[in-house]
Formats: structure tokens, C-alpha cells, sequence
């Protein structure tokens, strides 16, 4: 299956301006990027997304000109089985681009809707001609790339204090959908620190908290454990991929007796994370929010806990 919801970037562009839309269809060996990863090349020179990490989009940029003004999609080779001799991918591997000129701006602006809708978008592609079409489920098909766009992965972070903060401005920093849930002190620390989207919360002791879906994360960060369990109570019956609280273990512990008494059932309390980030008993808020992070982005990737020190070696 292939999922990319930062494919809506590059078709955000070129919804609004012309160009060329430029995807992976193929790969070979090693490789920065994935079948299905998008890049728009618009007609006034504006260019979003990667294919190679720099190595041949100048390259695709001249292709993407040609594709304009001749009006038929171009097939690209480059690294191994590649006709063009002189550009070499240091991966060593092949890559396979369709650019597609003029691509459908109403099929680009109906995959962009259903991503505000938090609704999945499949996209089928056609190999010799370019042609888009909105599909209702992947089903593959001869000569055709079927391309799935979940929405893109959001967090909602609730608390307060710089660890709150430090970890919405890092994941907003990185690209994703962020909103910090906090109290009205929070406003004072972030008209130092920059913009975010913030949502005041009168008081968490009765707040009812909106319902996330299967694309959102939601990262408690509280110094007072008070509120937790009832914010949790909410969210372990939802559909959100990821449910953590940063805390002791100490403090977890009667979290867990507080969410029992709550009436939470086994199989959903199961659902919080035994952890809260990759890196355990974090001291500085950087490294929490990126440890944080981390484990997040690896849920989403591989849909369980990693364990870090697998990963070594």
C-alpha cells in the first residue's frame, strides 16, 4: 500500500497554478523516496517537494518545461537503466518518474477536499498518459499507479508548562497539523515564543474533548496529574493511533487506578502507551519533545511501540 498525505503539497500548487506533476513510479535498489512520492513543477518557476533529495530535479525541471509545451506526459529513467549517462544517483539505485503536464485541477482540488475532510483519497494514475482519476478503493490495476492519501497525521497536545510547548513548536516546525489544548497562562508564554494554534480550555476538570480519528496523536503533557484520567477516559475508546501522558512511574501507576475507577474497560486501557517517547526519564524539554516525536512517527510507520535499542546495530 502506498500513503503519502504530504502529496497534497505539490497539489495544492498546482491547483491553483500550472505546471507539471512529476511521480515516483519505480524504484530499484536504494532509494531516498518511495513509489507514489509527488513533486509539482508550476509554470512560474515554483517547484515543491523532493524526488531525489537534489540529485537530478534540475534535471526534471527541464523535462517538466518540455512536458509543457508539448502537452503529453514524459516518462523519466534515471540511475540504473537510465539513458542519461552523465547524471548518477550516489544511492545507486534506478528511479522511474512520469511527469504529467496540465494535470486535473478538479480531481486536485477534490483529493485536497476530502484531505480537509479527514476523509482518505485514492488516486489512480495512468502510466502512459498521465490520466488522474478519484478511485473508491485501491484495487490495482494493468498500467495504472494507485496512489492512497490518508489525512495528514495531526497532534493534539494537552497541558501546560514548556514541555507542552516545546513539543507543539517542534511538531509544527517539522510540517505537521499541531494544536496545543492549554489554559489561558499559556497565551503569555507563546506571544514570546511564536505563532500556534492554541485552544483554550476554560477548565480541564469538565472538559469534553473533540473526537480524533485514525490519523491523530494525542501527547498529554501535565505537571499536575489531576486531570489526566478524565481527559483520557475520552480518547482510549476513540480511533487516535497514538495515546501517551508524560509522567513518573509512580505517577502512571495511579493514573491507571484512577482510569479503572472511571470505568474504563481492560482493552481500552490497554490502549495507552506503556511509554511516552523513545528516549526514557527525559530531564530537558527538547529532549522530551523529540523523543516524543519519535515515538510517534514511529507508531504511524509501523502501527506498534519501537523498541530504540532494536534499532541499533
Amino acid at each position: 500500500m502506498i500513503e503519502y498525505a504530504s502529496n497534497r503539497v505539490p497539489l495544492k500548487l498546482l491547483s491553483v497554478e500550472d505546471g507539471v506533476l512529476a511521480v515516483i513510479t519505480g524504484t530499484e535498489g536504494t532509494s531516498y523516496r518511495n513509489v507514489g512520492t509527488m513533486m509539482a513543477f508550476a509554470a512560474n518557476g515554483a517547484r515543491v517537494g523532493s524526488l531525489s533529495s537534489g540529485c537530478v530535479e534540475d534535471d526534471i525541471a527541464d523535462h517538466a518545461r518540455k512536458a509543457l509545451a508539448t502537452g503529453g506526459a514524459i516518462p523519466l529513467r534515471y540511475g540504473i537503466g537510465s539513458p542519461f549517462f552523465d547524471l548518477k544517483l550516489p544511492c545507486g539505485g534506478g528511479l522511474s518518474i512520469l511527469l504529467i503536464p496540465h494535470p486535473d485541477r478538479e480531481i486536485l482540488r477534490a483529493v485536497l477536499d476530502l484531505g480537509a475532510r479527514r476523509v482518505p483519497a485514492i488516486l489512480s494514475i495512468g502510466l502512459t498518459d498521465g490520466r488522474l482519476e478519484l478511485v473508491p478503493q485501491h484495487t490495482p490495476a494493468p498500467g495504472h499507479l494507485i496512489v492512497e492519501m490518508p489525512p495528514e497525521l495531526r497532534f493534539w497536545v494537552f497541558g501546560h508548562g514548556v514541555e507542552a510547548i516545546a513539543f507543539a513548536m517542534m511538531t509544527q516546525a517539522a510540517g505537521y497539523d499541531v494544536t496545543l489544548f492549554g489554559q489561558d497562562s499559556l497565551q503569555a508564554d507563546l506571544s514570546r515564543l511564536g505563532p500556534l494554534r492554541l485552544e483554550t480550555v476554560a477548565s480541564f476538570r469538565s472538559y469534553v474533548c473533540p473526537t480524533p480519528d485514525a490519523r491523530t496523536a494525542i501527547t498529554l503533557f501535565f505537571h499536575d496529574h489531576e486531570n489526566e484520567a478524565r481527559i483520557l477516559a475520552q480518547f482510549l475508546p476513540t480511533d487516535a493511533f497514538f495515546i501517551g501522558a508524560q509522567g513518573s512511574l509512580r505517577a502512571r501507576t495511579l493514573l491507571i487506578a484512577d482510569l479503572k475507577a472511571l470505568g474504563v474497560a481492560p482493552d481500552h486501557l490497554a490502549r495507552l502507551r506503556p511509554g511516552f517517547g523513545l528516549i526514557p526519564s527525559c530531564r530537558d524539554p527538547r529532549t522530551l519533545a523529540v523523543s516524543v516525536m519519535a515515538d510517534v512517527l514511529a507508531t504511524a510507520e509501523t502501527g506498534h511501540k519501537v523498541d530504540p535499542f532494536a534499532l541499533q546495530g
